[in-house]
């Protein structure tokens, strides 16, 4: 048993001493000048350690590298064993390195500015330690002052910033999308850059601030409802606009242009948005309220003063104080007009104007924000009102971030199709009215004219002797405040295959009214290739226009011409019933207006309508669909 314990310990013996030979010193074997090293990882593989001095030793902590700071290194244990050893003969620096280094961090400073000399002494700043020696201040001191401290520190003066933002709904993202994640919109993403300053702040403008408020608000009280309004005329809200064309542009403003408020007016390129403008410019500079010409003044950035003119000459637009001014820079159109002190400004368009202190170029996400709070800031603090014009996307909306239609008090629309002369003016936001009005307009030499029968326009001429009007029926709908008599034209055609084809109607409102009357009605149409169109383009939403629809499928179907001085209004239920809609009086009143003999509604319509004055008009109740189709398809 001893035998075996003596050749244990011999074979542990040897295998010690195998591996750390007497020649194995702790000192660390230095590999460059930046005084990178190798050291053990483990001090049991230390002869030293076998050494037993009655105290145990604190394990040590070693790294590849120096650190750069006292902090980042346990120089008290490694030190200690570096002093013990022969500094010179493992390699490890000597005073004439030190000096070499110290030479090489003063050869670089030199080039250094006194501002950058004073980062880096910061940066070179030692910590005593108590247990750290001389030899270990020196070599901390000298690596910190090869400037690596400064050149890692630096603090940058200034910053861009970048982000893609999307155009149609504000979403903003760190990288640029194809599609918007959050309207998936493609091609919706633009860069747009913020600059940092010094102190890491925003570039801001108290100029430019959105808020009209006033900054010490030590002197400001609330007050109450009544007290506000009392020294205010009736006749101060808004500025009235006189004539056709200013009482159907104030109809969507909400009854005229109200004092400071900020109103953006948008469309098509061509539709006439610069002519509409042009026209309320020179109908406000007539003054006709006051008695006396005011000023206006009309701030262009996409025509030169001589253009602006000559359009007006061909509108045969002569206000004498309507002021024209070409520019694109904001600070200076204020500057310009402050002495005018005009009663309304047009700024046309906002994607041309720009400001100096915000970055990017005109039309830009930023500048146009900041321009349209610029403006909004002028309106509010003059109380004058300030009109815009605004350039649209290929989608329709309004070009530039979603925020500037929430700015603006007001937003207006003006529609036209290419191949027809009207205009149609919609209000989609209205701080200061409602949003269901609607102006119409017709386009002619001398700019907008007002259309005073609406009607004509979706009605075609019809003549009760012809053959052709089988399948035609007018209907009577609602837009705003507005009752509007449109056509519908039907066609129904034997095919071996069924299809339906819906031009402005809802495809899935046409194929359950002509399911109803295949079941109610017993119309054996099934086999029929059916046709719907609404005449000059209008779409047909609202559910007025059942009954119209019904009558003219039936006409087409049956090959029975209805009678050119008919008209429908009411809505039909799945069971074949009619039910009555809202507006019945004002429909009525305006079918009555136009000349008609008849009017087909649902027979509890024609009990309320009973104390209306309609002159000749004939209201004539149905309950279902069978009635009405023995009604109206029945020869006398």
């Amino acid at each position: 048993m001893q035998i075996i314990e003596m050749k244990v310990l011999r074979s542990i013996y040897y295998t010690h001493t195998h591996f750390l030979h007497r020649n194995l010193s702790r000192t660390p074997v230095s590999l460059s000048l930046f005084s990178r090293h190798f050291h053990s990882s483990n001090p049991r593989f230390s002869l030293n350690s076998l050494e037993t001095d009655g105290t145990q030793r604190a394990p040590h902590a070693w790294t590849a590298y120096e650190g750069l700071t006292p902090d980042l290194s346990t120089p008290t244990n490694r030190h200690k064993g570096i002093t013990q050893g022969n500094e010179s003969a493992s390699g490890d620096e000597t005073d004439a390195d030190f000096e070499t280094h110290r030479t090489y961090g003063k050869a670089k400073n030199a080039n250094l500015s006194d501002g950058d000399k004073t980062q880096m002494a910061k940066n070179a700043r030692y910590i005593p330690n108590e247990n750290t020696d001389g030899m270990s201040r020196k070599k901390a001191f000298s690596v910190n002052g090869l400037g690596l401290g400064d050149i890692v520190g630096n603090k940058k003066k200034g910053k861009s910033r970048v982000k893609w933002v999307c155009e149609n709904c504000g979403y903003s993202d760190g990288q640029w999308w194809g599609v918007c994640r959050s309207c998936d919109f493609s091609g919706t993403m633009k860069r747009f850059s913020e600059v940092e300053t010094k102190n890491r702040g925003l570039e801001f403008s108290e100029t430019l601030a959105r808020s009209w408020l006033p900054k010490d608000t030590g002197d400001v009280e609330p007050v109450k409802l009544i007290d506000v309004n009392s020294g205010v005329k009736k006749t101060d809200y808004r500025i009235p606009l006189f004539g056709p064309f200013g009482s159907e542009v104030a109809r969507v403003l909400g009854g005229g242009l109200v004092p400071g408020s900020l109103v953006l007016i948008g469309g098509d390129p061509g539709v006439g948005k610069s002519t509409l403008l042009l026209q309320m410019a020179a109908l406000i500079a007539e003054g006709h309220d006051s008695g006396q010409p005011t000023c206006v003044v009309y701030v262009s950035g996409e025509e030169s003063v001589e253009q602006i003119s000559s359009r007006a000459e061909r509108m045969k637009i002569g206000a004498n104080e309507l002021y024209l001014y070409a520019g694109t820079e904001i600070e200076d159109i204020l500057t310009k007009i402050q002495s005018l002190s005009p009663r309304a400004l047009i700024v046309d368009s906002i994607q041309t104007v720009y400001l100096k202190e915000i970055t990017g170029s005109a039309g830009g996400l930023s500048q146009v924000r900041e321009c349209t709070s610029a403006l909004l800031r002028f309106a509010k603090k003059t109380n004058i009102p300030v009109l815009l014009a605004g350039h649209v996307t290929k989608s329709g909306d309004i070009a530039g971030p979603r925020v500037l239609e929430h700015i603006v008090d007001a937003v207006l629309y003006l529609e036209g199709e290419k191949c027809s002369s009207h205009r149609l003016l919609r209000s989609v936001k209205n701080r200061f009215g409602s949003i269901d009005e609607l102006g119409i307009f017709e386009m002619s030499q001398l700019g907008l004219q007002v259309v005073l029968n609406p009607s004509e326009m979706f009605l075609s001429d019809q003549n009760s002797d012809s053959e052709f009007l089988a399948g035609l029926a007018v209907a009577v709908i609602m837009d705003g405040s507005r009752a509007f008599l449109i056509e519908i034209q039907a066609l129904c055609v034997s095919s071996s295959t069924v299809s339906r084809h819906v031009n402005g109607i809802q495809a899935s409102r046409a194929d359950m009214l002509i399911s109803v009357l295949a079941k109610q009605a017993g119309l054996k149409i099934q086999e029929n290739a059916v046709f719907l169109n609404v005449v000059s383009g209008v779409s047909l939403t609202e559910t007025a226009g059942d009954l119209a629809i019904a009558a003219s499928i039936c006409s087409s179907f049956l090959e029975f011409p209805i009678p050119s001085g008919v008209a429908f209004i009411g809505e039909i239920g799945l069971g074949g019933e009619l039910r009555m809609v809202s507006r019945m009086d004002k429909r009525v009143s305006t079918v009555a207006k136009l000349g008609y003999k008849k009017c087909i509604v649902p027979m509890s319509a024609k009990k309320s309508l009973a104390t209306l004055d309609l002159g000749e008009l004939e209201i004539i109740g149905c309950n279902d669909l069978k009635g009405f189709i023995n009604t109206v398809f029945t020869k006398n």
